[in-house]
């Protein structure tokens, strides 16, 4: 059988993780504390989500000449990723995530971008051929949007499928999003693009209206332990999350993309793709750390 084949375009990042009783507010200290460090960033965590999945996966990025770099390069080997697009930058560290989780698994992280911001539109061009044959192409906002649109406009004009997490969330403008066939926020992410607070099912799917003006062909709003509501040509409606114990919610989102585009890579008609990343992103909860915590393919065919 074919393995789907899903392309990448995004950031790699080194997770440093503290586990605590609480998030520090500002100007607080919070003792007792775990720390780890792992392998993130959200492109990278796509790309090991969908390889780990079953997909044969190509990942385009850039990381520092640094151990850091070594250790991002070597993960993404052990996972079977083609690493052939990846650049080793000699004028810029790797990027590194400094992430706080606290007792219910809820985060906050902020990241020093480092290698990922000097991701150029030359280096997508480099990866064309993998582009163009893809079955499902992934990216997220953690690059420069000049290298975003680039492999948007790459992929589209190729007939290849974009799935697009609007992450970290920024305005996008209408000429991009006419070329995105799935386009993933959150609720934060998704109020920031609408202006549509989502609290239930009526609000997600007043902003799912909304993007679909705005020009995207179908709009899937993660709402966390409540699933997801997609709306697109041929319906809408919301895909209920399995129930789950939530440890670290860290790499949840790319957990879910990444299981939405093996499904879709896979064949699977749209409501049982978004079912089956919900169950990718449901199982990643239930585990510390961003990549360490990404499900195998039988695991959520267990979860199914």
């Amino acid at each position: 059988m074919k393995k789907p084949r899903v392309v990448v375009v995004g950031s790699s990042n080194t997770d440093m993780v503290v586990t605590g009783p609480r998030i520090p507010a500002p100007g607080e200290t919070v003792l007792g504390g775990v720390f780890a460090v792992a392998a993130g960033g959200k492109g990278a965590n796509q790309a090991v989500a969908a390889a780990r999945l079953g997909a044969e996966v190509v990942f385009v990025a850039r990381v520092g000449a640094d151990r850091f770099g070594d250790e991002a390069l070597e993960q993404c080997r052990v996972e079977g990723i083609d690493v052939s697009f990846i650049v080793r930058d000699t004028q810029a560290p790797t990027g590194i995530a400094l992430i706080m989780v606290d007792a219910h698994g809820e985060n906050a992280i902020a990241v020093a971008s480092g290698a990922n911001m000097r991701l150029s539109p030359e280096d997508v061009d480099r990866a064309y051929d993998a582009i163009a044959t893809a079955d499902v192409l992934m990216l997220q906002l953690e690059a420069p949007m000049e290298s975003v649109r680039r492999a948007v406009l790459l992929a589209s004009d190729a007939g290849v499928p974009i799935i697009l997490n609007p992450a970290p969330a920024q305005p996008l403008d209408a000429d991009l999003l006419h070329r995105i066939a799935y386009l993933t926020p959150n609720e934060s992410e998704t109020a920031l693009l609408t202006g549509f607070r989502v609290t239930d099912d009526t609000t997600a799917a007043r902003a799912a209206g909304a993007l679909r003006k705005m020009g995207v062909q179908t709009a899937i709003v993660t709402m966390g332990a409540a699933g997801a509501w997609w709306t697109g040509d041929t319906g809408s409606g919301r895909i209920a999350a399995p129930q789950v114990q939530a440890v670290d919610t860290t790499a949840a989102g790319d957990a879910f993309n990444a299981g939405l585009a093996v499904g879709i890579a896979d064949g699977m008609p749209l409501p049982e793709a978004i079912r089956f990343a919900n169950c990718v992103g449901a199982l990643t909860a239930t585990r510390p750390g961003a990549q360490p915590s990404l499900p195998t393919r039988p695991e959520v065919e267990k979860l199914r």
